[in-house]
């Protein structure tokens, strides 16, 4: 029984874990800005890192990584802007 009231008390708590992490969304200048480029990275296996530097519509320099997925896609995980000193 006390199981089961353990198990009552816990069950709402379990259902409010909810991510809400959200995936990085292109900017001008990404790889994947317009969409998924053309030429696809066949020779590059899944997992494989992809860095990218460009520098934005501010003069930032930015940082991106992108990831191969298995079906040889992109998809952006990390990016880091660089503001210059003035």
């Amino acid at each position: 029984m006390k199981p089961l009231i353990a198990l009552l008390l816990c069950a709402p708590l379990l259902a409010a874990c909810t991510t809400t992490a959200q995936s990085l969304q292109p900017i001008p200048g990404s790889i994947t800005y317009r969409g998924q480029p053309e030429m696809k990275l066949t020779q590059s296996p899944p997992g494989t890192r992809l860095p990218h530097h460009f520098t934005n519509q501010w003069g930032e320099d930015v940082y991106e990584t992108y990831i191969i997925q298995p079906d040889h896609s992109l998809k952006l995980v990390s990016r880091q802007v660089m503001t210059r000193p003035l």
